[in-house]
């Protein structure tokens, strides 16, 4: 068994941005935890899957990517899950928020992938910078500095990524475009 997980990745600029942030926390507030992953937007949580049903997992995401139109992302300054996780915040799209449930649904329908947390509380997109190893004294430390930080990036993700754990990090697996038009 791994363990994977379903994510949007901003393009590479916004990922170098998020990483010195990430980086920045690492050196001035000893969180180093949020390195352990490409920048992301969680869209489906950790799941354990059986790694000889892979091509199973795989056609199953791409089947879905090739269903969805690309979606517009606003990150917009900073927020926190107090008092453990500061992240950028992602503005709440209906696309997005639509996106989210549909990949869930599919993944519970036609994988039987089921996440009981996510049932339970309304889908908060988000980018971690800061999280799990952020003690509670460092994220007062952090938080007034990055409260009212001015933050204003856009993109489009126009694909899946399913990320898999190696036991330390979390590496990309697989990229699953979504449906364009063109292809």
């Amino acid at each position: 068994m791994s363990r994977f997980f379903v994510a949007l990745l901003p393009p590479q600029d916004i990922q170098d941005y998020a990483n010195e942030i990430k980086h920045y926390f690492a050196d001035c507030y000893a969180s180093s935890g949020a390195l352990k992953s490409p920048p992301h937007i969680t869209l489906q949580p950790p799941f354990e899957w059986a790694d000889a049903n892979l091509p199973l997992l795989e056609a199953s995401l791409k089947e879905f990517a090739n269903g969805q139109q690309p979606v517009p992302i606003t990150l917009k300054g900073f927020n926190a899950f107090a008092p453990r996780v500061i992240y950028i915040n992602v503005v709440r799209s209906q696309e997005l928020l639509t996106l989210q449930a549909d990949l869930m649904a599919h993944t519970e329908s036609n994988l039987g992938i089921v996440d009981q947390v996510s049932k339970t509380r309304p889908f908060a997109p988000h980018l971690t910078v800061a999280f799990r190893d952020l003690t509670k004294q460092n994220f007062k430390a952090a938080w007034p500095e990055f409260e009212s930080r001015h933050l204003h990036l856009e993109f489009t993700a126009d694909k899946l990524t399913l990320l898999l754990h190696d036991g330390k990090r979390w590496n990309i697996k697989r990229e699953l475009a979504f449906f364009s038009g063109s292809n």
